[in-house]
This record gives structure tokens, C-alpha cells and sequence, in this order.
């Protein structure tokens, strides 16, 4: 019975560390992509985090129940305050996108990706999508033109190549 015991005990102990390595490598990962040693003068840091997990999510880096770098990894890696993260991830947290789970860290919400690509799409058809409309008036593009255009990728280098008349 005792070498029952033992061995069921190597195998928790297995997978506790395999567990751990997972999330110690996602967390390492996600210290790289997501943060840009840069910061934006033209917006607090607490948002400019936020909105980095938020792109993250809608490009599917991080997925439901992926847990957020620490609040002090991510303080000590990007020299911030740790009440500046904080209040970053408070904002996802109110936001209903990530959730604090007391003593193991925040983690991504069920639907969290759905609720985010709602939104983005409203702000877009709100803000965007009326200069854009306006722009197109204005060209006189017809719909064949802008369906030839998305169906032909371009890069923005082909766009300085093209001779100008």
C-alpha cells in the first residue's frame, strides 16, 4: 500500500509540474507579445495594457481560460508601478472579459472574444464606418470596384510603386 501511495503521489507531483510549466511558458509568451517596451504619451499605461490583452484576445493569442503575466511580473518586466497593471486588469475584470480567481490570478473569460468582437464591431459602424461611407460617396466607387479591390491584396508597398499620373 505504501508504494501505492508513493506512486500515485510522483504522478499528482508529474502532473502539478507539467501544469505549472504550461502556464509558466503561456506566461512567458505572453510577456513577449504583449507588451511593446514603448509607451504612448497620448494614453494612460493602465489603457494601453488593457487594450494589448484586448488585441490579444481578438487575435486569439489568448484564449478562454488562459491566465494573464502577474500583476508583478508584468510590473518588474516593464518597469510600471504594480498599481498601474493593476488598474489595467481592473478594467478587463469590470469589463467582464478576464476574472479573478483569489490566490491563482486572472484568467480569460467564457465568451470573452465574442463580447469584445460585439463591441468593436458597433464602435466601427459608429465611428469609422460613416467616414469611410462618406469617402466612398465621395470617389463614386461602385461596389464592383470595392469588391475588386478586397478580393486583390495589396501591400502597402505596392501602393509607393505604382506610378502616379
Amino acid at each position: 500500500m505504501c508504494c501505492e501511495e508513493s506512486e500515485e503521489a510522483a504522478a499528482v507531483d508529474r502532473i502539478d509540474r507539467r501544469r505549472l510549466s504550461r502556464v509558466g511558458y503561456l506566461e512567458d509568451m505572453l510577456l513577449e507579445t504583449m507588451m511593446d517596451p514603448e509607451w504612448n504619451d497620448s494614453q494612460p499605461i493602465y489603457r494601453q495594457l488593457r487594450d494589448r490583452v484586448v488585441a490579444m484576445i481578438l487575435d486569439g493569442v489568448l484564449k478562454e481560460g488562459d491566465p494573464l503575466p502577474s500583476v508583478r511580473n508584468v510590473a518588474a518586466e516593464y518597469r510600471v508601478n504594480p498599481l498601474t497593471v493593476l488598474k489595467g486588469y481592473q478594467q478587463l475584470v469590470d469589463e467582464q472579459l478576464v476574472e479573478s480567481k483569489r490566490g491563482r490570478g486572472m484568467f480569460i473569460n467564457a465568451g470573452a472574444r465574442n463580447l469584445l468582437l460585439q463591441g468593436e464591431r458597433q464602435k466601427f459602424l459608429a465611428e469609422e464606418w460613416p467616414r469611410v461611407y462618406a469617402t466612398i460617396q465621395r470617389l463614386g466607387l461602385t461596389r464592383e470596384e470595392l469588391l475588386d479591390a478586397a478580393a486583390t491584396p495589396r501591400s502597402s508597398n505596392d501602393a509607393e510603386e505604382e506610378p502616379k499620373s
